[in-house]
C-alpha cells in the first residue's frame, strides 16, 4: 500500500491519535510539516490517501503552503484518492472546492456539542443522529461547497461537517489525544482568556476535567472516520 500523506501546518500541532491509529494498523505514512520548512508534495501519485490537520492560521491566509494543500486536495478529488480534514484541513478543503471560509457565529473552543443529522452520509461517517461532544478550537468555520452533504451542525458553527463521496471535512478535532489536549489546554490560559466566558468556549481546567468522560468516545469517533476514510483502501 502507499502511504498516506498527511499534510501538517504546525510543528507543535502533529497527527497525534491520527498517527496511532495508523500505525496500530500497520498503515505507512509519511507525514509533511511545512511549519519545520518541509515542502509539500506536487502530486498524490505516490499516496493512497489524504489528511490535512489544523493549525492557527486562517485558510485565508496568503501562505503558499496552505495554497499548496488546497491544489492537492483538488487532484485528490479528481483522482479519487480518499481526503479527510481536521478543522483548519476542513476549511481548507472547502475553499479548494469553491466554498468560502468566514467568521463564526461564535468561537469554539474545548469540548462542545454537535447535531449529528439525520442522513445516509451522515450515519455512515458518524453514527448514531442526535448530540455528540467533539473538541473543536476556531473562531472560522467552512461554507458547504455544490454538491456536499451536510453532515451535522451546532449553533456557534452550523457547518460542522460535509462528505463528498470519499471526502470528508471536519471543523473539528478528532485527532485529538491526551497529551495534545495538555499542550492545548495550557495555551488556552495563555493565549485565548479573552474569549473565556463566552458560552461556546471553555477553559483549560474545563477541557481537562471533561476529558475523562468526552475523549474515549471522540476516540471511538475517531476510529469510525478513520476506517471509513480508508475503506476503499482496504
Amino acid at each position: 500500500m502507499k502511504p498516506v500523506l498527511i499534510l501538517q501546518h504546525l510543528s507543535a500541532d502533529g497527527p497525534a491519535y491520527l498517527q496511532t491509529w495508523l500505525q496500530q494498523r500497520g498503515l505507512p505514512m509519511e507525514c509533511r510539516d511545512s511549519g519545520a520548512g518541509m515542502p509539500f508534495p506536487s502530486s498524490l501519485l505516490p499516496y493512497s490517501a489524504l489528511a490535512i490537520l489544523g493549525g492557527e492560521m486562517s485558510a485565508n491566509s496568503e501562505m503558499v503552503s496552505l495554497r499548496q494543500a488546497e491544489m492537492l486536495v483538488q487532484e485528490a478529488v479528481r483522482r479519487g484518492v480518499p481526503t479527510l480534514g481536521h478543522c483548519l484541513g476542513g476549511q481548507l478543503m472547502a475553499r479548494a472546492l469553491g466554498a468560502q471560509v468566514r467568521g463564526s457565529p461564535a468561537p469554539e473552543i474545548g469540548w462542545q456539542p454537535m447535531q449529528v443529522h439525520v442522513s445516509e452520509a451522515a450515519q455512515h461517517w458518524l453514527g448514531e443522529a442526535g448530540e455528540q461532544f467533539v473538541y473543536h478550537w476556531h473562531c472560522e468555520s467552512f461554507d458547504l461547497p455544490a454538491g456536499a452533504e451536510w453532515l451535522a451542525s451546532s449553533p456557534a458553527c452550523p457547518h460542522q461537517a460535509f462528505a463528498i463521496g470519499p471526502h470528508l471535512a471536519m471543523q473539528f478535532h478528532v485527532e485529538l489525544d491526551a497529551e495534545k489536549l495538555d499542550r492545548w489546554a495550557l495555551d488556552m490560559d495563555e493565549r485565548d482568556a479573552q474569549v473565556v466566558g463566552q458560552p461556546s468556549v471553555q477553559t483549560g481546567p474545563e477541557m481537562l476535567a471533561d476529558a475523562p468522560a468526552r475523549l474515549p468516545d471522540q476516540q471511538r469517533l475517531a476510529d469510525r472516520i478513520y476506517s471509513r476514510w480508508l475503506a476503499a483502501l482496504a
